[in-house]
């Protein structure tokens, strides 16, 4: 597994351990065994996991969720802190690193985000710029379908285009924030938007963004 991954993944369980099974996350209708058994089924039931995105297989997701969040807590966070099974496109280690440092990062999130007393994580550069790397090549797929022209800054400068079109909303922040603003989590994110009033509230209000 890769470093920033795996040092995502033990957060994860980590945090997951300490808050407990019934607390609540950033993703709607999910406490935090639902997200475990997600997590879960995403790397080890690929059968299933497809579900998250083609929709003739989300009944099959459905089932085997409802499978996995039945197993104990305790099983569960085990089977996220010990990683993929060896036949799991996930156990290698370019698979993990590309898809699964995001994952992990946005999913922590969820769980810190939740709480009420909350506060920002201080991530390393290095760290940063992994997630605007990737954040760069999948900016357009994460943008598609938002209501407005979006562009994602760096306070540096350095920018991405997610969705072209008029007006513009100028969203600016670390990549870790700009992240979880284009994957859905709008409130719990420190981006700051620029644009006319109408398009930064329908933006920021919009349920297209995230997958």
């Amino acid at each position: 597994m890769s470093t920033f991954a795996k040092r995502e993944r033990l957060l994860l369980a980590d945090l997951l351990e300490a808050e407990g099974p019934e607390a609540p996350t950033l993703c709607e209708g999910w406490t935090t065994r639902d997200l475990a058994a997600h997590v879960v089924v995403r790397e080890r039931r690929p059968d299933a996991a497809g579900g998250i995105l083609i929709k003739p297989l989300a009944a099959r997701l459905e089932r085997v969720m409802a499978e996995f969040t039945d197993k104990p807590y305790e099983e569960l966070i085990h089977l996220i802190r010990t990683g993929p099974p060896r036949f799991s496109p996930f156990s290698l280690k370019q698979v993990e690193e590309m898809s699964s440092t995001v994952e992990f990062y946005v999913h922590t999130e969820d769980v810190r985000r939740a709480r009420p007393d909350w506060t920002p994580r201080e991530l390393d550069p290095v760290f940063q710029d992994a997630l605007w790397s990737r954040l760069e090549r999948t900016a357009r797929l994460m943008g598609r379908g938002t209501p407005t022209g979006l562009v994602l800054r760096r306070p540096d400068g350095q920018t991405a285009v997610a969705q072209r079109g008029t007006p513009v909303v100028t969203a600016t922040g670390q990549p870790s924030e700009l992240l979880l603003f284009l994957y859905g989590r709008q409130n719990a994110a420190d981006v700051e938007l620029e644009g006319e009033k109408a398009a930064i509230t329908k933006l920021h209000e919009s349920k297209q963004l995230g997958l």
